[in-house]
């Protein structure tokens, strides 16, 4: 969960946690842009959980380092609708990574964060299918987390919904802004999780993305984090 000093120069990091994801993530956007500069990577995402609060000073500091800024969010889904304050299941909201592609994805991303809070909020701020629908236009969308609705319904070994899931973003997004992510931290359920997303790919031809799932800059941070 940290920035590596072994990742490829041509390796960009997509789901990042900075210290705006509050109470969930010690890396300082000046530590993080520095150390990104440090290993040539050429670029780096701000995904902070269901807010924006960092992307000016992000967006910022990456420019005058001369590295390139990808704006995104790890927004909170909830399970049924946004208006709706009740668990399913016992959840009350999935993650889900979505990546600004151009300007126009920046404006929505934020529309979609303002009315997650202003509409959704039931323990965190949280979108439905509905507004993704209406706000999908330059956004990229990664699956997440096991925290995330497709790794959660394969760990409850319900591969069913798991594809019903992927096959309702694949119509949201298209399938060049869909994406199936897979991390792999040493977890047993990232290992189960990965099995079954790997397979959905095959299946219905989705393509992948690896992530690093980062809270902190530097090994030495976990203790701290």
């Amino acid at each position: 969960m940290s920035l590596e000093n072994k990742a490829p120069a041509n390796f960009v990091h997509l789901h990042v946690h900075t210290e705006f994801s509050l109470l969930d993530g010690a890396s300082r956007i000046d530590k993080l842009i520095e150390r990104a500069k440090a290993l040539n990577m050429p670029a780096v995402a701000i995904t902070d959980h269901g807010s924006m609060y960092g992307v000016i000073d992000f967006y910022k500091q990456a420019k005058k380092e001369g590295i390139k800024p990808i704006i995104g969010c790890e927004v909170y889904v909830a399970p049924r609708s946004r208006r709706e304050k009740t668990a399913v299941e016992g959840e009350s909201y999935y993650h889900l990574i979505l990546l600004a592609e151009n300007n126009e994805g920046y404006r929505n991303l934020v529309e979609l964060v303002s009315r997650a809070n202003t509409e959704g909020f039931y323990y965190k701020p949280r979108i439905d299918r509905e507004l993704l629908k209406e706000y999908s236009q330059g956004l990229i969308c990664l699956s997440a987390c096991i925290a995330g609705e497709i790794p959660a319904m394969l760990l409850k070994g319900d591969t069913e919904a798991a594809e019903r899931i992927a096959r309702e973003y694949l119509e949201i997004f298209g399938r060049e802004h869909f994406f199936l992510e897979l991390q792999d931290h040493g977890m047993p359920e990232q290992k189960t999780a990965n099995k079954g997303l790997l397979a959905l790919a095959r299946q219905l031809d989705v393509k992948l993305v690896a992530t690093n799932d980062l809270h902190y800059i530097d090994k030495k941070d976990a203790e701290a984090h």
